[in-house]
């Protein structure tokens, strides 16, 4: 605001561009910064998901819009690589088999899109990766449901507790803040999490 020294008038003045990317930036900091609380939690993640990836078990993956970007984020670094080379990974996003999605939206209806894949690919012993920054997806739920009939693990990313998809599945990380900035600490949990199964990754033999 400022003052009209004629007049005395008070008028407001429009908010740049600038200032609202200072101000997203400003926000977000201390959200991704959450992630420090969470750490032996997501160390905890590392150790068991690249166990079962040694073993010869599978992470599937989950999310919608943005969420599903990230996903599909986790499950390239494992079938890829993070860093450095080593064997890759069976790891699969859901979101990302267009023809199923779209066949399965079509003749089941879009809450059925990702747990009608997971009672097609998952087996006892893989692994469920959910991420969802409301943890209210109805798909989402759906999924985690058929992983558990079939005895995969389930875990999630989401935004604040409480939401169902935490209540639902086996583990979660919930980060505290904005959607927007909760999506944005979740890629950092999602690298933070690559980088900790490295190791164990490299050093395994498939069985």
């Amino acid at each position: 605001m400022t003052t009209d020294q004629r007049t005395g008038s008070i008028t407001e003045q429009p908010v740049t561009s600038t200032r609202v990317v200072l101000d997203h930036v400003a926000a977000s900091v201390p959200v991704i910064a959450s992630l420090v609380d969470h750490g032996a939690h997501i160390g905890d993640w590392a150790d068991d998901i690249a166990a079962r990836l040694v073993a010869g078990r599978r992470l599937l993956a989950a999310g919608n819009g943005g969420s599903a970007a990230e996903a599909q984020h986790l499950t390239s670094e494992l079938t890829g690589r993070f860093d450095g080379d080593r064997p890759a990974y069976s790891a699969i996003a859901l979101h990302a088999e267009s023809s199923a999605v779209t066949a399965i939206g079509n003749d089941y209806g879009f809450d059925e899109v990702f747990a009608r894949q997971v009672s097609a690919h998952a087996r006892a012993g893989d692994v469920l990766v959910l991420l969802s920054t409301s943890g209210r997806s109805p798909n989402l739920l759906r999924a985690a449901q058929a992983a558990r009939a079939v005895g995969a693990r389930t875990i999630a990313m989401t935004g604040p507790r409480p939401n169902p998809l935490a209540e639902l599945v086996d583990d979660a990380v919930c980060i505290d803040g904005p959607a927007a900035n909760v999506q944005e600490a979740q890629l950092v949990l999602v690298h933070a999490l690559c980088r900790a199964m490295e190791p164990a990754l490299r050093r395994g033999v498939r069985r």
